[in-house]
């Protein structure tokens, strides 16, 4: 009776040690995935309005994106600096500037 048991819990330890190389297995391969493609920037702020732009930071990493009030939607790349965000806008806004500002005919 006692082979009986014993053959019963060897039985058991084998169905029952199966899952922790899947857990390992899964979170290497999570861990993976969040290390080569970073934050989703699924968790954004509201908007904050600073040197006279509006923008939104990532609740969980802390980039930031430009945000447009009228429209009330975040446009442009995400940088972690304000200033960079900034920087981009100015040259964005320089390169539509000519046809904005193109004289009308009188």
């Amino acid at each position: 009776m006692t082979d009986a048991v014993e053959r019963q819990r060897t039985a058991e330890l084998k169905k029952s040690s199966w899952w922790w190389p899947g857990v390992v297995a899964t979170s290497l391969a999570g861990a993976a995935v969040v290390a080569f493609r970073g934050c989703w920037h699924r968790r954004m702020s509201w908007p904050i309005g600073v040197q006279g732009c509006s923008y939104q930071v990532c609740l969980s990493c802390g980039a930031k994106r430009l945000f447009d009030e009228n429209q009330f939607r975040a446009y442009g790349p995400f940088r972690y600096e304000l200033n960079d965000l900034i920087a981009w806008e100015k040259s964005a806004k320089r390169k539509s500037d000519p046809v904005a500002d193109a004289q009308r005919p009188a």
